[in-house]
């Protein structure tokens, strides 16, 4: 039976929450194998005189384990 693990992640943007989700996607990608799923647990805006700046997300990254890792 597989095992998974799940990091949360931040990731800003100055253009969208897509853009943001991308990010967080693509730096998990690029270090942690198995990516499985991503689930956005959380998005908020940036103001700066009364307009939207920068968008963040914290995300919560899942990846299984290969065999023979053992959750810490």
């Amino acid at each position: 039976m597989p095992v998974a693990r799940v990091t949360e992640m931040s990731a800003t943007s100055d253009q969208s929450f897509e853009d943001a989700i991308n990010s967080a996607v693509s730096r998990a990608t690029s270090t942690l194998r198995n990516v499985e799923s991503a689930w956005v647990k959380d998005m908020n805006v940036k103001i700066q005189d009364n307009r939207i700046i920068g968008y963040k997300v914290n995300v919560a990254i899942t990846f299984v384990l290969e065999e023979g890792e053992q959750p810490a």
